[in-house]
């Protein structure tokens, strides 16, 4: 047989390319003669970089940027040609934030990856976006850029209360010429009762009177810039840089079917007899611009089946297969909590070893 392996990352435990060798090993372990070709994939979020490097090749560019909190951290964008892959979270996950205190967040850093980019030459910028820990609407990305506004756009979103004017002239100026495209697991709009921080602000520490605040104070930043634009689809997206990168001309597209495409998952597809996906919890938010679903719509067009590995799954058969499922296994029901987190590339290896007696004969 041959077995395509695309999962993605095993959130906390586990990067995409870990997880695609971890599957890999113990599937090799029980049928060894079957090629088992890898295909780690991302939505997005973290690991996009590392995922797309891995299929792409080109070079990474090693850059220092501020982080949530003001402090620098160390990050990498990924040039090949004249297209240079940055991944947000790297810089504003909610890793470095401990999903606390997100309304101080600053997207900053952001803004200082997409200048680098610039400077590097690149033509056409595509910005990861998932896992963020900020809220700020991108402002901080903007201020990065040379944007100016009568209020401070550079410490968070919680600054933006009376903001009334906002000029955009030198951000635009700077990437003028540039493609830029956001890359995106959600489709939300900035804000509303499906915005930014109504519906990702309990992740990042905010407090349902926090969230009022914010989703008002970026109503206003909207009205000083563009109500239209806030509306569009993914506008919302880690913390409203889907907004900023947009007010920018950016466009907006699926993280899944953008790193699907560049890795060429859908011919991948049609050359297995079956496609193996994962993430950390596998669960009906998992419908929605993930990585499972996209993986399974791909194998559904490819007649191949498809079944996921996932460290819980926590949906029933019935919705298992609403989503475009053969089958889902569940590394905690499989080997224990305690050995799930504490060796998950073991008792990955362990489970998906399990499920190749089941699949490959």
């Amino acid at each position: 047989m041959r077995i395509l392996v695309a999962p993605d990352k095993f959130a906390g435990t586990l990067t995409a390319v870990e997880a695609a060798e971890a599957i890999a090993a113990g599937w090799r372990r029980h049928a060894p003669d079957d090629e088992v070709v890898l295909a780690p994939m991302s939505d997005g979020g973290p690991g996009f970089v590392d995922v797309l490097h891995a299929t792409l090749g080109g070079e990474l560019l090693a850059v220092v940027a501020e982080a949530p909190q003001g402090h620098e951290v160390p990050a990498t964008i990924l040039q090949v040609g004249d297209t240079v892959y940055i991944e947000s979270a790297q810089v504003c996950g909610v890793h470095l934030t401990g999903g606390r205190l997100g309304e101080f967040g600053t997207t900053v850093g952001v803004g200082r990856l997409l200048l680098e980019a610039v400077n590097a030459g690149a033509r056409r910028v595509v910005v990861g976006l998932g896992g963020s820990g900020t809220n700020d609407g991108g402002a901080g990305l903007l201020a990065a850029l040379g944007a100016d506004a009568d209020v401070a756009l550079d410490v968070g979103g919680i600054f933006l209360d009376g903001v009334s004017r906002v000029d955009l002239s030198i951000p635009r100026g700077l990437v003028d010429g540039v493609e830029i495209i956001a890359a995106t697991d959600v489709d939300n709009p900035l804000t509303g009762l499906f915005g930014a921080s109504k519906t990702f602000g309990p992740q990042k520490g905010l407090d349902e009177e926090t969230q009022v605040l914010l989703d008002g104070f970026l109503e206003s930043f909207a009205a000083a810039t563009d109500r239209r634009v806030a509306l569009e689809p993914g506008a919302g997206a880690a913390g409203g840089l889907g907004f900023a990168l947009m007010l920018l001309g950016g466009t907006r597209v699926s993280g899944i079917e953008l790193v699907a495409e560049a890795v060429g998952l859908a011919r991948q597809a049609r050359d297995a007899d079956l496609v193996i996906t994962g993430e950390g919890a596998f669960d009906f938010s998992s419908r929605a611009g993930k990585v499972p679903a996209g993986v399974a719509a791909i194998a559904a067009e490819a007649l191949r089946p498809c079944v996921a590995l996932a460290g819980q799954v926590l949906v029933g058969s019935r919705e298992m297969r609403a989503l475009g499922m053969d089958a889902a296994y569940s590394l905690v029901d499989a080997v224990g909590e305690e050995r799930a987190f504490g060796d998950p590339s073991g008792a990955l290896t362990e489970l998906a070893a399990r499920v190749a007696r089941t699949w490959s004969g």
